[in-house]
């Protein structure tokens, strides 16, 4: 949402110009999606990942500054909580062995961070929701210093007009009250970035959110928050709920949400940054100087900074990005349906399975998308999220089925073939999409472990809260090992 925000009041004056200059944005973005030469010759792949930091008794430690003065590494950043971190890693192609090299940096990366870390009485973490955080965690106080979050938390709540409200039921029910946006900071997510030429964008977007329920259900990570057993994949529900700013009258009239899974396929990237700007008032009517008409006029690339801006307050599972790298711009789907961890030879694995499907199913003589209503695409993903490998979900021509035998069965052959295209290595094709099919097999992914080592610990005589504590330590205890979740032991 960009990182040069410190204002925190906004005249009516500010918002009219605001919306002025999105909307002469969205106009020249129109036009140049028809003239320009955007960058796609050869797709470069990215990947962000969110962490948690925990101290010596497994609880969030907030030391996020701390760690990243010693770290002093510009691929690390802050995130919204004081015990997060985020690192983005180099754009790369995965052709031949870019997956390989995600993975060496990655540990390497991870490993550094990690020492700096214990330095400062600290440990990393790579996991969706932070089991030990409790509501007296996800405070105001314990937010970024950072002025962006503070800003962004201020505008949210007062779009909202009164105290945001969770209400998530799954195995276990949770309803609470908050006076601010903290509780987001318990989602951790791994982010994949596709870049795609304009008239390909609308097949790769649409792929991706026919397949993000069963991206999800096999990916789930996130069984726990505040104690409570919910969804698989709890982070879903709970981005959707702290993030909210329409109270209950305005959900009435179907007032769309920010977290959003959207409402139709498209026919254009121009058709979700023109939603963007109809549907969604201004969080951070920030203006900058340029005037993307006199640039485009005189041949330069646009930054298009307000519509930017705007695109990055509205939170799509799978978002459009425009972007300009080495002076030429460029395209991307946002792929954010997924959490953080558990190893990271598991969010490689999740990565091919995307990239490889989204690929495959964007190519296709037949569309999935003309097969599957767009709402049936988004019970699967809710669906997905609630119910993780136990869940069913519905696809074109085999009707209703659990997802597990939908990767099996046609998902996993058609990912392969996606990955072949992309020209990856075939022997590290099959070891990534190989620990996708051991988690349908064994029907073991980061939340059915998390549950099931809770639920031996609880049967020997623990309480929640400890049983917690210990399934994290175990948990911290595995994951730098980079053995897929798949193989832990339970014991």
């Amino acid at each position: 949402m960009g990182k040069d925000v410190s204002r925190s009041t906004f005249t009516p004056e500010d918002r009219t110009r605001y919306r002025q200059k999105v909307r002469r944005c969205l106009d020249v973005f129109a036009l140049m999606l028809n003239d320009f030469r955007f960058d796609a010759d050869r797709p470069m792949t990215g990947l962000e990942l969110e962490l948690n930091l925990i101290d010596d008794q497994g609880e969030p430690a907030m030391r996020n500054a701390q760690v990243l003065a010693d770290l002093a590494d510009p691929s690390f950043q802050t995130e919204l909580g004081q015990f997060n971190l985020e690192i983005n890693l180099s754009p790369r192609l995965i052709a031949e062995h870019g997956f390989e090299d995600y993975e060496n940096d990655l540990l390497t990366s991870l490993a550094r961070a990690d020492e700096r870390a214990k330095e400062a009485q600290a440990r990393l973490v790579t996991i969706g929701i932070l089991p030990t955080l409790t509501q007296r965690h996800a405070i105001l106080e314990n937010l970024s210093p950072d002025p962006r979050y503070r800003v962004l938390n201020e505008q949210i709540v007062a779009a909202r007009g009164e105290d945001i409200t969770l209400d998530i039921r799954g195995v276990e029910a949770l309803q609470s009250h908050t006076d601010s946006i903290a509780p987001e900071a318990a989602c951790t997510s791994t982010q994949f970035h596709l870049q795609v030429a304009p008239e390909d964008f609308a097949n790769y977007w649409n792929a991706s959110q026919a397949i993000a329920g069963p991206q999800v259900a096999i990916g789930a990570n996130s069984p726990y928050l505040f104690g409570k057993r919910l969804w698989a994949e709890t982070r879903i529900a709970l981005f959707e709920q702290a993030t909210d700013t329409r109270p209950d009258e305005l959900k009435a009239q179907g007032v769309r949400p920010r977290v959003w899974f959207g409402e139709r396929w498209i026919t254009s990237i121009f058709d979700l940054f023109e939603e963007n700007v109809r549907y969604f008032p201004p969080l951070l009517p920030i203006t900058q100087d340029e005037d993307p008409v006199e640039v485009i006029h005189t041949g330069g690339v646009p930054r298009l900074s307000e519509l930017r801006l705007h695109n990055g307050t509205v939170y799509r599972w799978n978002r459009p990005v425009y972007d300009i790298m080495n002076g030429r711009p460029h395209l991307r789907v946002e792929n954010r349906v997924l959490p953080a961890g558990p190893t990271v030879v598991d969010l490689l694995a999740n990565a091919a399975f995307y990239f490889g499907l989204v690929r495959y199913l964007a190519e296709a003589d037949r569309p999935v998308w003309t097969q599957l209503t767009f709402s049936q695409a988004e019970e699967n993903f809710h669906v997905s999220a609630r119910d993780g490998l136990q869940a069913s979900v519905y696809w074109p021509r085999l009707g209703e089925l659990r997802a597990t035998d939908l990767v099996l069965e046609r998902l996993l052959p058609w990912a392969h073939e996606g990955l072949d295209r992309f020209d990856v290595d075939p022997e590290l094709r099959d070891r990534l999409l190989g620990v996708v099919e051991q988690r349908c097999l064994t029907g073991r992914n980061g939340a059915s472990w998390q549950t099931e080592t809770v639920g031996v610990l609880e049967d020997k005589g623990l309480d929640r809260w400890a049983a917690l504590g210990e399934m994290l330590r175990r948990y911290a205890e595995f994951a730098p090992r980079n053995e897929p979740i798949h193989t832990w032991p339970l014991g």
